[in-house]
């Protein structure tokens, strides 16, 4: 089949190129004349992603509205009452109006139109299309209609292959592939898109974000978590039964429901089946919300370490600076007291510098790490020593002019840092040999700085501790993020993860330097942890551990608990802690007390290693 072309962002005209391209290649059938064809709302949905009318003007399509939206994306769905036999063809479609609409649900109305294929995000991003009318001509021909009996997706209806493979001719995407709703999950929602749906009592996968969404899953057996989430653990057999949630009620006229992975969202959910233009999902547009029965997740509490157990963990703060409100500092250093036991040395990530994301060369985060201190201590928690090295001003990536990096917190009174001054953001700490034993040259220090592998990202940061006489090597990490990745959802399958390559870049310089100091001393014992960005079964996870350097900790976990984020709906992990094969009898535990919950101190849930050196 010949590629697909690009569909516009463009909702005010005509897709005319993308029109006379597609009929070129066979894509779409009908003519594109500008006479106004009347059809039914099944004949412009079509039996793929792409309308066989997209880009012509259409004229009486008759239905019932389902669902007004006044706030974003304004418009209506409506849906034809007399649906035809083909289950792969839509019976509803969204009317894109702009401004308010002054339909109602109920309304039956005929609507006039052009036809467009929105692609939200932009055609770069990958995502799906929405097909719509727009420039409408709206004409109300009687209220109070019942509304065209809501389509149940459950767990039996939802089939369990995700989606086809994409068509390689057309680069990867299925756009072009006829939907098969009964063989794969994509296409089932497809060829429900803009209909009236309705999900039963689901548990809640996904807290309450800003914005007003939550996930859930109609199968409830689809990878459980012992807290109730759902668990992302392959790349190859996706979670078919997520969905986002969204309200269609203003939230000044009824708020959203706070809610939390393990709560339910019991009864009755109805609306229009969307695609979300920010998440690049399908979306349950809800005329009737739920209500949300809590489950009883709380935040976890690990264990204090013994005297002879070295404690070390990771912990992503989340872009802190001193703007923020003292309540986050508060919470963080609670987290690090009540719930990680305050660990002898700590790994923390997205430090922000002293005045926050503005652009104007601060580098220094001496008053951020100070006031976390001090929050600390009035936790209860010990007074932390601090080693870091601030980053070039605007070099490492994160919001624009924060200079996230990241550091080593320490108790002085369990563990000792070893200073070995020279290390700067551009100079490189490496390794040498002292009496048959490991030193890095500078310590703190960063590793291979000026390594392409780092542009725009955060350099490891490597330091020499002690603990109870035993030399200890811990790297800190903050590998590039998945922003530019295709989403799940995407209309490539499989989804092209272009942010892979850098992370792969950063991995096998850490590895390189790992075996560096293994060379200067075989049983050396050195922890590699941080926000590494992806997940323990990756290509990245695998260039870490290359040559037997370090293995991954995750693995002696139950496969059920192996995660430290929430992302749509899916618990994963981004934060590992990896260790030399010299460590032994460690027991991991990542403690969940922020990914879970709509009350969150940062997106991450930290991590905690107890070994003895």
């Amino acid at each position: 089949m010949p590629a697909v072309p690009s569909l516009s962002l463009t909702r005010s005209t005509a897709v005319a190129a993308v029109v006379t391209a597609a009929l070129a290649a066979g894509l779409l059938v009908g003519t594109s004349s500008a006479s106004a064809t009347e059809v039914r709302i099944h004949d412009i949905q079509g039996s793929t992603r792409i309308s066989p009318l997209a880009g012509q003007p259409v004229a009486g399509v008759t239905g019932v509205v389902t669902g007004v939206r006044t706030y974003g994306s304004k418009g209506f769905w409506f849906q034809d009452p007399r649906p035809d036999a083909d289950p792969a063809t839509s019976e509803g479609v969204f009317v894109f109006t702009g401004s308010t609409p002054t339909v109602t649900v109920g309304d039956a109305v005929s609507v006039s139109g052009t036809v467009s294929e929105y692609v939200p995000g932009g055609a770069s991003s990958g995502n799906q299309s929405i097909t719509e009318i727009n420039k409408p001509a709206v004409t109300l021909t009687s209220s109070g209609n019942p509304i065209p009996a809501a389509t149940v997706i459950s767990s039996r209806s939802v089939p369990g292959t995700f989606a086809p493979a994409g068509d390689p001719a057309a680069g990867g995407s299925i756009n072009g592939l006829p939907l098969q709703p009964n063989k794969y999950a994509l296409d089932y929602y497809e060829s429900l898109e803009g209909m009236n749906v309705r999900i039963g009592t689901s548990r809640i996968t996904g807290a309450t974000d800003p914005y007003s969404e939550l996930w859930v899953t109609v199968k409830p057996d689809e990878r459980p978590t012992p807290r109730g989430g759902t668990l992302y653990n392959s790349y190859t057999s996706q979670n078919t039964g997520r969905l986002m949630v969204q309200s269609l009620v203003p939230i000044a006229q009824q708020p959203f429901p706070v809610a939390d992975v393990g709560d339910s969202l019991t009864g009755t959910t109805e609306g229009p089946l969307d695609y979300n233009q920010y998440a690049g999902t399908y979306t349950v547009a809800a005329r009737e919300l739920g209500t949300v029965t809590a489950g009883g997740t709380t935040p976890e509490v690990t264990r204090k370490q013994k005297r002879s157990e070295l404690a070390v963990a990771t912990y992503n703060v989340e872009n802190l600076d001193p703007t923020d409100p003292q309540s986050k500092f508060d919470k963080l250093a609670a987290g690090i007291v009540d719930h990680l036991a305050s660990p002898d040395i700590v790994a923390i990530e997205e430090v922000q510098d002293n005045d926050g994301a503005k652009k104007d060369g601060v580098v220094s985060a001496d008053v951020t790490v100070g006031k976390f201190i001090d929050a600390i201590v009035a936790a209860g928690g010990p007074r932390y020593e601090w080693r870091s090295i601030d980053p070039v001003d605007l070099a490492d990536g994160g919001e624009p002019g924060g200079n996230i990096r990241q550091g080593f917190l320490y108790n002085p009174d369990r563990a000792d840092f070893i200073d070995r001054s020279g290390g700067t953001a551009t100079t490189a700490t490496d390794v040498e040999s002292k009496h048959g034993k490991a030193a890095l040259t500078y310590s703190p220090g960063r590793i291979d700085p000026a390594n392409a592998a780092w542009k725009n990202s955060r350099k490891p940061l490597a330091g020499e501790f002690t603990f109870r006489g035993r030399k200890v090597f811990v790297i800190a990490n903050h590998f590039s993020s998945k922003g530019g990745d295709q989403g799940l959802d995407s209309q490539f399958q499989p989804p092209t993860r272009s942010s892979e390559t850098a992370r792969h870049q950063q991995a096998a310089v850490v590895n390189t330097f790992v075996k560096k100091i293994h060379a200067a001393q075989k049983n050396a014992e050195v922890v590699v942890l941080g926000d590494l960005n992806d997940f323990e079964f990756s290509d990245t996870a695998k260039l870490l551990t290359a040559g037997r350097a370090l293995e991954a900790t995750a693995y002696s976990l139950p496969v059920s608990e192996r995660y430290s984020y929430v992302y749509q709906g899916n618990s994963q992990i981004l934060d590992q802690i990896l260790v030399s094969p010299t460590i032994k009898h460690y027991q991991l535990d990542i403690v969940h007390i922020n990914a879970e919950f709509a009350d969150q101190n940062s997106d991450h849930d930290p991590s905690v290693l107890r070994f003895r050196p």
